[in-house]
């Protein structure tokens, strides 16, 4: 399929009602934003416990605080088309049982609520290169692809990123990466256009075509993201 042909079908296609997990972070949040301002997307269901601090008529914000059983809002997640599971932490400082309570546990309890409730979503997950190494993040992160690999959705799709750009308003949580953020400043515009770097906006636009008509694979590395998107 060449790139035209994409571009044509996914502008006359009907537009997807999507729900982001995550949105209070930097990728979740730019993601979100992007999500807000593309025609390819009718309404986004933000799902967290804070406010993903965006106002827009296409958005319902639905709080939850459990996020080890949201079997009490499955209704609010009927006749989704996509997920995109942007949910994730640090590890620095935490215990793997923490880390991975977070990592695994709540993207399994997310994905079986989801499932039942719009049983033809397709889930695009937020992962992180390196997800192979030995390293403990990796090993959950690993686990929590695969675990996504084997339900059964539409489609899955793990999402790779590699250094990635913060959106204008949208900053890390994390001190650390806020700091080495801040002096790799100047040299964003030479990073927007390298090969081994993303944005909000190249990953939504990568995580929409996934969503519609799946991925050349199940795992995208940086490259592929960037192919997706249409770079």
């Amino acid at each position: 399929m060449t790139r035209q042909t994409q571009q044509t079908q996914q502008s006359t296609a009907k537009p997807l009602r999507v729900v982001i997990t995550g949105a209070s972070g930097m990728i979740g949040g730019g993601v979100l934003d992007v999500c807000l301002a593309s025609d390819e997307i009718a309404q986004v269901i933000t799902l967290g416990r804070s406010s993903p601090r965006a106002e827009h008529e296409k958005l319902v914000d639905v709080r939850h605080s459990d996020f080890t059983d949201f079997s009490a809002i499955e209704d609010r997640l009927t006749d989704v088309d996509a997920c995109f599971w942007c949910l994730g932490i640090s590890s620095a400082g935490m215990s793997e049982a923490d880390y991975r309570r977070v990592t695994v546990d709540f993207t399994r309890a997310g994905a079986e609520s989801m499932l039942r409730a719009s049983p033809s979503l397709a889930m695009c997950f937020v992962s992180g290169q390196g997800t192979d190494g030995r390293a403990m993040w990796a090993r959950a992160k690993s686990d929590a692809e695969q675990l996504l690999l084997q339900m059964p959705f539409s489609s899955a799709t793990m999402f790779r990123p590699g250094f990635i750009e913060p959106a204008k308003g949208r900053p890390s949580r994390v001190r650390g990466y806020r700091l080495l953020y801040a002096a790799l400043t100047p040299f964003m515009p030479l990073f927007r256009n390298a090969s081994f770097a993303v944005n909000p906006e190249i990953i939504t636009k990568a995580m929409i075509a996934a969503a519609r008509g799946g991925a050349p694979k199940p795992i995208l590395e940086v490259r592929d993201i960037r192919k997706l998107a249409g770079l």
